[in-house]
């Protein structure tokens, strides 16, 4: 399993063009990609130019397909809203340890 840990700090005049990227992607990402765990975007509670993406993969290769995936074009297309540079940083899950606790769950109703 490969977990991704992004932070970005935008242009707060950019910041709704910024959301609707990124949201595309997440979205797209975890229904779409069944290598996709998870991923969420939060906002930093102290500076509100400040994001994180918290992404979960199968493996390296479920990464590599989000990449090469439609929506991951929305995510390219509002790059450029971005202020500094990206820090990104590849982990390995620890707990929760139980593989269904990871599995990809159907939508209710």
């Amino acid at each position: 399993m490969l977990a991704i840990w992004v932070k970005v700090r935008i242009d707060p005049d950019q910041r709704e063009r910024f959301l609707h990227g990124i949201e595309v992607d997440a979205l797209g990402s975890e229904r779409d990609e069944p290598g996709c765990l998870r991923f969420n975007v939060l906002q930093d509670a102290a500076d509100e130019n400040t994001y994180y993406f918290y992404e979960v993969y199968e493996d390296a290769a479920a990464f590599e397909a989000h990449q090469r995936a439609p929506h991951y074009a929305a995510w390219k297309a509002v790059a450029d809203t971005l202020v500094g540079p990206v820090e990104i940083a590849q982990l390995a899950p620890v707990f929760p340890a139980d593989a269904a606790y990871w599995a990809k769950r159907p939508a209710d109703g």
